[in-house]
């Protein structure tokens, strides 16, 4: 999507703020002993209060509000009787629509008192994801975002999944660009434009660098033997810096 007028920015905030604080409500109440599917019917309350719909239920029919993933899960987890345990990385991934404007936003953290190694993951995901909306205004390369994310992991020992990436967004879930990649690619040259309107959402890893479907659900991304964090946000690109409407 391009924005192009006041209704539009103010639309996205609007679905922006909703399900940042649907995500920000379920990190919250993720203790040890409650299920995905506790979480994620907080979630389905939320955006009936607030007169939004789970973009992944809405589009996609899947079978969750949210998508809740733990430990090696790392994607599209889909929300049940898993329950939450002490020091599991778990990644709370919200997305929904509001008046036709869609937003996308996720974030992985460690329940409790957890492994540094766990902690030193997901605190990368957001360095990377820092380092590289530094990079974002109009006319930046898409492989800078991924150069910036893939120069992050290395300087943390720690590795990129390369089969996930972050995507255009606004007026549907998944937009033009298709595709932001979380690695360096130089023949990856398409600039961001004025006015864009982006999901960015670095992955890194300890181990592996690709995630396989989980064969049961036909949903869930895994690892064979790796730990995996997120972060993600929606992001305005403007000629006075990047918007991002999920904090």
């Amino acid at each position: 999507m391009i924005v192009k007028t006041e209704e539009d920015i103010n639309s996205l905030k609007e679905i922006g703020k909703i399900v940042a604080f649907i995500r920000e409500e379920l990190v919250s109440k993720t203790v040890p002993g409650i299920t995905t599917k506790k979480l994620d019917e907080i979630a389905g309350n939320l955006f009936s209060e607030h007169g939004a719909v789970s973009a992944p239920k809405g589009v996609y029919n899947f079978p969750g509000y949210t998508c809740i993933s733990v430990n090696e899960e790392v994607a599209h987890g889909i929300p049940g009787s898993r329950k939450i345990k002490e020091g599991d990385i778990v990644n709370i991934d919200v997305s929904g629509s509001k008046n036709g404007y869609f937003a996308d936003t996720g974030i992985s953290f460690v329940v409790g008192q957890g492994d540094p190694e766990r902690s030193k993951i997901c605190a990368t995901a957001v360095e990377a994801f820092e380092n590289g909306l530094k990079k974002i205004k109009p006319g930046c390369k898409k492989s800078e975002l991924g150069k910036a994310v893939a120069e992050t992991a290395k300087k943390n020992g720690l590795k990129v999944i390369m089969n996930l990436t972050g995507h255009g967004i606004g007026r549907s879930i998944h937009e033009s660009p298709d595709h932001i990649y979380n690695f360096h690619e130089p023949f990856d040259d398409e600039p961001l434009l004025e006015g864009m309107v982006i999901a960015f959402e670095p992955f890194i890893s300890n181990n592996e660098e690709e995630v396989f479907q989980y064969e049961d659900d036909e949903w869930t991304y895994v690892t064979e033997d790796s730990l995996v964090a997120q972060c993600e946000h929606t992001i305005i690109i403007t000629k006075d810096g990047p918007i991002v409407i999920t904090l």
